[in-house]
């Protein structure tokens, strides 16, 4: 965003207005919009210190206190809109009766500003738009959806079903984390309480021997001082290093995409990204295709709901080569992500003229791909949850029972 100062005359007076927008065109835009008077020039300018630092001071508590919306409230709402928006009612009218009936705050806020921003002119997709994270990529790309064939409510009572198929497999992955994670959970506290009240009873014991202490204990002992000592200063540094992180991740571009690259190299959560990602992707595109979408046009909308940066420039290269004259298959099959069954699927469907049907047939491919992962998350965990138990478990018996075995051999000697 850059800094532009806009020169408005209102009742014969020259006010001077700061604003932040992408160029000129929509800084003029939004002096008109939030000012009442005529615009006399509106011109970049440096931003000042001061303005830096506020900006910065906002972002960075924003990202702090930012939430998305509630999943069962925002599905509620889309249908809740879709019923009214098939009844006839206006979409700035239907916004706000949804505002002023529920309970998220979130919600009532986000729609709010939505209806105003509709009031003022702009189409619903355009006032989502200042609200991505809080509604999600695949919220604004399926509004576009009904914004291009003039059936918004088909779209959002499909989009609502969307949301419920994501909820519901948001539901089965905590089903399947919740025991490991309890388990890891009881492991970390019982760890925490040897650390703090079983070790330093050794801790005497082994500085009475004198002897050189075998690496586990030495670990132990390292443990307990810092644990013991500064442990409240190790939760404010993790707790700072997690903010700052945070903040990096949502403001610069670069970073989060050297996360997001990260993330598609970790075993299990790569395949997790991979599969959901593409599974929306291509139900996402299937629906735009049969809705009689140019494919290249879809495949933008598609490809605007994505997350994952890396798969999004894979993707983007598919829109690129299709607008070179290339066929989809050839596409797909340049990114490196497709599997040769579904680029057979998609030539078979551009030859015959079938590609809508084809491209749903993908979706279901991959929808039961990325079922088939959430399924299996809970075998696939207890590996990597039995060599952590494991190590732990080594680690206390070797870093408090070496050196007693030590004494032993040494009284043994004598």
């Amino acid at each position: 965003m850059k800094y532009y100062i806009a020169t408005v005359l209102t009742k014969g007076k020259k006010e001077q207005i700061p604003l932040y927008a992408k160029d000129r065109k929509e800084a003029n835009d939004f002096a008109k919009l939030k000012h009442a008077g005529i615009i006399i020039k509106v011109v970049e300018a440096t931003e000042p210190l001061d303005a830096q630092l506020k900006r910065f001071k906002a972002n960075f508590l924003q990202n702090i206190k930012k939430r998305k919306i509630k999943p069962d409230a925002l599905i509620a709402a889309v249908r809740q809109l879709a019923v009214m928006t098939n009844a006839g009612i206006s979409i700035h009218d239907s916004l706000n009766e949804i505002a002023d009936s529920t309970d998220d705050e979130n919600l009532k806020f986000v729609f709010g500003k939505i209806a105003d921003d509709i009031n003022s002119g702009h189409s619903l997709s355009q006032s989502m738009e200042n609200f991505r994270f809080e509604l999600g990529n695949l919220t604004i790309a399926m509004v576009q959806l009904g914004e291009k064939t003039g059936n918004i409510d088909e779209a959002l009572y499909s989009l609502a079903n969307m949301l419920e198929e994501i909820r519901a497999n948001v539901v089965k992955f905590k089903k399947a984390m919740a025991y490991p994670r309890n388990v890891m959970i009881a492991m970390a506290i019982a760890f925490t309480v040897l650390i703090s009240y079983v070790v330093p009873q050794f801790k005497d014991i082994f500085e009475e021997l004198g002897a050189e202490l075998p690496l586990p204990t030495q670990i132990l002992l390292t443990l307990e001082y810092v644990f013991n000592n500064y442990g409240l200063y190790v939760l404010a540094i993790l707790f700072i290093a997690f903010v700052t992180f945070k903040y990096l991740i949502n403001n610069y571009t670069h970073i989060r995409f050297g996360w997001h690259k990260f993330l598609l190299r970790t075993y299990l959560i790569k395949n997790l990204i991979m599969y959901s990602t593409l599974s929306r992707f291509t139900l996402v595109f299937s629906e735009l295709i049969r809705a009689g979408i140019p494919i290249a046009e879809a495949l933008d909308t598609a490809i605007s709901m994505i997350d994952n940066l890396p798969l999004k420039q894979k993707l983007l290269s598919v829109r690129m080569s299709v607008e070179k004259g290339s066929p989809l298959n050839q596409g797909l099959k340049e990114t490196g992500l497709f599997e040769n069954m579904i680029l057979q699927m998609v030539a078979a469907g551009e030859d015959s003229g079938t590609l809508d049907t084809m491209i749903g047939k993908v979706a279901e491919y991959y929808k039961m791909k990325f079922d088939a992962i959430i399924d299996g998350l809970s075998e696939a965990i207890e590996p990597i949850m039995l060599l952590l138990i494991a190590c732990m478990v080594i680690l206390l018996a070797l870093g408090i029972f070496l050196p007693m075995w030590d004494m032993g051999s040494a009284v043994q000697g004598r």
